[in-house]
């Protein structure tokens, strides 16, 4: 299927879809009602979050990227929820090892990498180096679509 921009629109809509609860509830032998309460619940107490998922080798000018961020300062949670907040970022790591956290980003034709680093990352302060690795070929590298 080739991608396009209805497609990726489609994704977009689909960040809160599922299957629907009927049919959940009769592959469980259990009441719609059952089912439906459950995952409000889950929902509402953030165990459980419904979106829809794209490989992002499949559409056309996008890039997904790592970069692993080095800090001025042990604030590493503080420090992770704000890289969390910028444009095209899918998720943020706090890690063990040479860097402090891996994000990953997701890049397109018209927010490169240059307008990540100079438009979102140079806002944050106490960063005090950064390494990028593109990503060439990933595998089960599924991912919401942020763009």
């Amino acid at each position: 299927m080739k991608m396009t921009g209805t497609n990726i629109e489609i994704i977009k809509h689909l960040r809160e879809g599922r299957k629907s609860f009927n049919a959940i509830a009769a592959d469980l032998s259990l009441s719609e009602n059952t089912v439906r309460s459950r995952v409000a619940k889950m929902i509402e107490e953030g165990i459980l979050d419904i979106s829809a998922l794209v490989n992002p080798e499949a559409i056309p000018g996008h890039r997904l990227v790592l970069v692993g961020v080095k800090l001025d300062t042990m604030d590493l949670v503080k420090k992770g929820e704000e890289f969390s907040r910028l444009r095209g970022v899918i998720s943020v790591c706090v890690v063990t090892g040479r860097f402090d956290l891996i994000v990953s980003v997701l890049l397109k034709e018209d927010f490169g990498l240059l307008e990540f680093y100079t438009n979102e990352v140079s806002r944050i302060k106490e960063v005090q180096s950064v390494e990028t690795f593109v990503v060439y070929k990933g595998y089960n590298a599924k991912i919401p679509y942020v763009l």
